[in-house]
């Protein structure tokens, strides 16, 4: 209820309704999950982003402006190339609706007409591309983790994150160091813990538990979210990674323990919960002790 009253009330800022920011958010959310479909398709193929332009898979011809138009034209054509008539992945139409979405509530529920807004979109953005990268090719490429990770700490000083680190330094630390400070140990935190329990798992069961492509991506999101969220992700990436690991053994009819599931897509829910809604879940957490 709270969600949809924050939708119905006015931008402090503008004075306009959040509910029409929000659609303009939106839209640019779309037009960037377009975007990032070509990421997710060239990246992992180890292909240029930016040239050729955007072509069917296919046959290679170029997609004009009014065949790109994000989910517009994918429904015009009926999921088909207009000149080879293959069909065409439902996975563009749906990038492109759960980062306008996600945009959308990042604007709403999290950032509002700040200064943070940009950098939190670019860090969902970022969690959209490695998810769905790692659903189809399980892997986190470099390219994408090691520039989200190096952004995060100048973006922390910018726009500083003092959740979890409020309380040290007794007024005597300019806000934007202690901020930078919580993101190193957020880094730590994330990227370390998720080392150390891979380095155990090996030194006890010989088999790799996890890629250093999980802890790369736990030190982007801990260095963008802080401690207390990073240990949030964690363990909302691993229950939820537990859930949908034991239904696919119930599926399969197998109990296969060291069936392989791509974990950065469950990191990625975890980080956007905790983004979203993480500060309110651990206070609400916290309260109840």
């Amino acid at each position: 209820m709270d969600i949809l009253q924050r939708f119905v009330t006015q931008d402090e800022l503008t004075g306009l309704p959040v509910w029409l920011l929000a659609a303009f958010v939106a839209a640019l959310g779309a037009i960037i999950g377009s975007f990032l479909n070509v990421v997710i398709h060239r990246v992992p193929r180890e292909e240029s982003i930016a040239f050729p332009a955007s072509h069917c898979p296919s046959c290679g011809t170029a997609i004009r402006p009014y065949d790109n138009i994000p989910v517009v034209s994918w429904a015009v054509l009926r999921g088909r190339c207009r000149s080879c008539r293959v069909p065409i992945s439902a996975r563009y139409p749906s990038v492109e609706l759960l980062t306008a979405a996600l945009f959308a509530l990042t604007y709403a529920l999290h950032s509002g007409l700040t200064l943070s807004l940009p950098f939190d979109l670019a860090f969902v953005a970022a969690i959209v591309a490695l998810v769905f990268i790692d659903a189809e090719h399980m892997i986190l490429p470099n390219v994408i983790t090691y520039p989200g990770f190096a952004l995060a700490l100048p973006a922390r000083a910018v726009v500083p994150n003092l959740y979890g680190v409020a309380s040290f330094g007794d007024g005597q630390v300019p806000p934007w160091l202690l901020s930078l400070g919580g993101a190193v140990l957020g880094a730590l935190v994330g990227g370390g813990f998720l080392w150390l329990v891979g380095w155990l798992w090996e030194r006890l069961r010989g088999v790799e538990a996890m890629g250093l492509g999980d802890v790369k991506m736990m030190l982007m999101v801990g260095a963008f979210l802080g401690w207390p969220l990073t240990l949030l992700t964690i363990f909302v990436g691993v229950l939820t990674g537990s859930v949908a690991g034991v239904a696919a053994m119930a599926r399969r009819g197998e109990r296969d323990m060291q069936m392989l599931l791509p974990f950065g897509i469950f990191l990625g829910l975890g980080s956007l919960v905790s983004l979203l809604f993480g500060a309110q879940i651990i206070d609400w957490y916290v309260a109840k002790f």
